[in-house]
Parts: C-alpha cells; structure tokens; sequence
C-alpha cells in the first residue's frame, strides 16, 4: 500500500529506447508517476519548470550536451535529487564520481550491450533508488570542506612514518548512497600522519580504482586500494578492490589485509559488516567505528560487535546525510555511542584516537 503520493519522475536520455524502457519500469510501481521525459538536458530545463518532478534520472553520457554542465548548474540554481543511468566503463566510472562530487544522489549502470533488456535485470533496483532519491536530502551545490585536524595539538605535525605499535588505533568506516562526498569530506579533514583507516563503500567492481585515485587526490593521507596481505599502517586508508570484500586480520603485532572473494553480504559486495566484523576480532577496543551516509542497514551488527568489542563507535547525523539508512539503522540498534554532522567527523575521530 503506498503511503501518501506517488514521487514525480523525469527521465532525462538521450535514448529513446531507454526513455521508454525506465518509463515502463518505473511506471510499474505504484509509488511512482513517471511525469515526463527528455531527449537532452534543453527539454529538461524546459519540463523542470512545468512539471516539478520531485525526481530526475540522468544520463550523464549525452552526446549533445554535457550531463555534468547541467547537473551542475541544476544543483546550482534548482536543486532535485538525481540517479545517474551511467554507463559501466572506466571513463564512466570516472563521470559518474564526478557526477556524485556534483550533488547527484545515487546511480544505476546501464549494461554496454544490449541496454533494453539489460535495464529490466536492473529493475528492483531502479525502482528502488528513485524512491530512496525521493526522500533524500540535496542542497544546492557547495563545497564542504572541513579544516585538516592533526594528531598531536601541537602546531608541529607528526611524520609520516610512524613505528607501529600495538596500541595504534584503526579507524573503520562504512558508506554507501552520499558516501563518496561524505568519504571525501572525511578524508580530507584528516592528516597525514592521522591513524590507519580501513573503509567498505558500495560500488561497482569497476569503479574502485577510480574511486580510491580521487580520495587520494583530496586527501593527505595516501589512499589506495589493498592488496591481499599488505600490512596496514598509520597515514594510509585502504579500501577493498572491486568487488571484493576486504577484512582485517591480525599477523602478531600488526594488521592486515585480507582480500575475501566470498558471497555478498546484506546484497552486497564489497559489504560494511564484513569489514566491521573482522575489525571487531582483530582490533576489538582498539578500533573506532563509524557509519557514514547510506540506503539500507548495512554495517548496523558489525557496528554493534565494534562498540560490544570496546570500540568507541559514532555515525553520521540525519540532517547532513543524503539517505539516513546505514547510521539510522545503526543507531536504531543501539550500535552507535553518538551522532556527529558530517563537517565535525574528521576531528572527533582523532579525538576518540587521541583518547
């Protein structure tokens, strides 16, 4: 039964084929009015204004337009939520995370052969990502940055290399829909010589690499994807390699990664209670857990075995989240010791390491 009325949708591609195929995805829930459509992002403006969609699905691969020039300019001056359709190619990777950087809320990718019958396999999904952009939070096109916090209070900083010891701390964050900025805004808060940090953040296998090159371009710690084994060191944040699930394991006195090719976990792969669970075992009150903006409940147990291992666990707050799933679930369940707004989590995160 739905509960109030159906969310608005305006398909923006330049396919006609696609344009009818999401019309009749889309159009066969009953949650949805599929409101109207647009060839190019010039008919868009136009419709925008006419029809109010409470929601916008965007290819940002158009060939008579940019998609991001507009996108830009939309979260601008008329900020609505907005899914990608993106294509599953490196330099679609690479638009699509720009894309994200500009404000859009999630996306779908669209299969390179065959995309009308390849977007029916990707249906639930669709339905379910414009629903969840329907209730998202989008603000119009800002720049959050937050001051670089550093480990020690004094006004010299620490360097880079830092003798491991047992008693280092390990930060472990989960993300998911709105975690590619909140992971940016994060990271970029922290120093160079901040504690190790492991994170899981929901994306396709393709896009890793180019995910973890643009973390490490805003931020001074060193960004990478982890390679099954390396050892897990302060000034480095790893994330899992496309998908894979990563896990912590202890070798003696240190950490490491372990790359685990296993089934997915909450329907996903890589998945945050995964990471959190084996961040548990092997760091227990040594780690900090936290759970940044996302859809679904991902990582809200293995936040919970953090915080019952002595972990001092936060999540990211309703207001500056996109989608407040991951940490809402997180909280409802007890697992996290507080809520912290997105700007303040790079610095209470190196308190609770101080600490």
């Amino acid at each position: 039964m739905t509960v109030g009325p159906p969310c608005k949708v305006l398909i923006v591609d330049d396919s006609a084929v696609v344009r009818q195929m999401l019309s009749e995805i889309l159009a066969s829930d009953p949650g949805i009015e599929v409101v109207g459509t647009a060839a190019d992002p010039l008919l868009a403006r136009e419709k925008i204004k006419r029809l109010h969609p409470d929601v916008i699905t965007l290819d940002v691969e158009m060939p008579r337009m940019d998609g991001l020039a507009f996108l830009e300019n939309l979260m601008r001056l008329h900020p609505v939520p907005v899914v990608m359709i993106s294509s599953l190619t490196e330099r679609g990777a690479d638009t699509t995370l720009q894309a994200l950087a500009l404000g859009a809320v999630d996306f779908v990718s669209k299969p390179k052969l065959d995309v009308a019958r390849g977007l029916q396999g990707y249906a639930d999904e669709i339905i379910a990502k414009v629903k969840m952009a329907a209730r998202s939070r989008v603000r119009s096109l800002a720049r959050t940055t937050v001051p670089r916090i550093t480990l020690e209070t004094t006004a010299t900083p620490a360097p880079r290399s830092i003798q491991f010891r047992t008693t280092d701390r390990l930060i472990a964050i989960g993300a998911s829909a709105g975690g590619t900025e909140a992971l940016r805004v994060v990271l970029e808060g922290l120093p160079a010589d901040a504690p190790a940090v492991v994170m899981t953040q929901h994306l396709p296998a393709t896009f890793s690499s180019a995910f973890a090159e643009r973390l490490d371009r805003h931020s001074a710690m060193s960004v990478r994807e982890a390679s099954d084994g390396e050892a897990v060191l302060p000034g480095h944040a790893y994330l899992p390699p496309g998908g894979r699930h990563l896990r912590v394991i202890r070798d003696g006195a240190r950490w490491r990664c372990r790359i685990d090719d296993g089934p997915p976990i909450n329907r996903h792969k890589p998945a945050v209670d995964v990471l959190f669970r084996s961040v548990a075992e092997s760091a227990g009150a040594n780690a900090i857990g936290a759970i940044l903006t996302g859809m679904g409940d991902d990582g809200a147990r293995g936040l919970l075995e953090l915080r019952n291992a002595g972990a001092p666990t936060l999540v990211q707050d309703e207001a500056t989240s996109v989608v407040w799933g991951m940490p809402g679930a997180a909280y409802k369940l007890g697992a996290a010791e507080e809520m912290v707004p997105l700007e303040r989590i790079a610095e209470r995160l190196m308190a609770l390491a101080r600490g």
